[in-house]
């Protein structure tokens, strides 16, 4: 496997070891009690939570459908809200940390600066999921009206494209935490010149 091949998004276990270097100074385990938490670190934090939270929540949705927990239409009035709200703010999310964060971070720690490179990668790899994942769940709330057998495969189309799209975010979140958050430690948000 080539180096490049390496460093997307679905087939990378975490960030090179060359970027890791503080992370391995601020480990996740120590992050809450450091000084530097408070503002952007935890709410970066925070704000991965809510995308994990809301992609558990969409597998769990289809889930309860697919296993007749919720009728089709309890379904789709439960769960087209959530998509909607998801899809929004995760690529709402990537704009900003794209276009404003990421050249302020690589900035501030140029060794950085390929990791971030490689963040933003992801987002493009991560877009492309959106795409697919709105496109099979519109599929699916139009297979709503139709026979059961048009239901199971458009629910089943949905349920492997949000299965890829939770995959890749949970990936990209972890490395995202493991370069920005211990830079935010190290150097303060006044350091870093966002708060």
């Amino acid at each position: 496997m080539t180096d490049s091949a390496i460093l997307e998004l679905e087939r990378r276990n975490s960030l090179p070891d060359d970027l890791r270097f503080l992370v391995e100074k601020y480990p996740r385990d120590e992050w809450q009690v450091h000084a530097n938490i408070h503002g952007m670190a935890n709410m970066w934090l925070q704000r991965h939570d809510m995308f994990r939270e809301l992609g558990g929540i969409l597998s769990s949705a289809i889930a309860d459908y697919r296993e007749g927990r919720k009728t089709a239409r309890e379904f789709a009035q439960f769960f087209a809200p959530r998509l909607n709200f998801f899809l929004g703010n995760l690529d709402g999310h990537h704009n900003i940390e794209d276009h404003q964060y990421f050249p302020v971070f690589a900035r501030a720690e140029p060794r950085l600066k390929r990791g971030f490179e490689i963040l933003d990668l992801d987002h493009h790899t991560i877009h492309e999921g959106l795409e697919a994942n709105a496109e099979t769940a519109n599929a699916f709330l139009k297979a709503l009206e139709g026979n059961d057998d048009a239901q199971r495969r458009a629910a089943d189309q949905y349920a492997d494209a949000n299965t890829r799209l939770v995959a890749m975010l949970d990936r990209h979140l972890a490395d995202e935490e493991d370069l920005i958050i211990p830079l935010i430690l190290e150097k303060g948000d006044r350091g870093l010149g966002i708060g």
